[in-house]
């Protein structure tokens, strides 16, 4: 992937950090993306989780309705990405748990 650490990136990414709440980071977003880009990743946060449960492309596909393509991509990321969905669902489940 193409790298994005730069001063912009950065600070977008400290500002989200720094939001305290679910409904203050929905308010964020939903003036800073469309509603499609959200739908997006929300679909494509959802098909790693099901991906990291074991749950075959097939699977995926009739819970979410995504393309294979998205959850290609999606599995590539979770096996040699950076990590961001590995901890992303750990950091959910952690909640989960409480």
């Amino acid at each position: 992937m193409k790298n994005i650490h730069n001063e912009l990136t950065d600070k977008f990414f400290k500002v989200i950090v720094n939001l305290d709440t679910p409904d203050e980071c929905r308010r964020f977003f939903e003036d800073i993306c469309t509603i499609k880009e959200i739908q997006d990743m929300s679909q494509r946060l959802e098909v790693a989780f099901l991906l990291d449960n074991g749950k075959s492309y097939q699977e995926v596909l009739s819970k979410t309705g995504v393309s294979t393509a998205t959850i290609s991509r999606v599995n590539k990321c979770l096996n040699y990405g950076s990590g961001g969905y590995k901890a992303a669902i750990e950091k959910y489940s952690e909640i989960e748990e409480k």
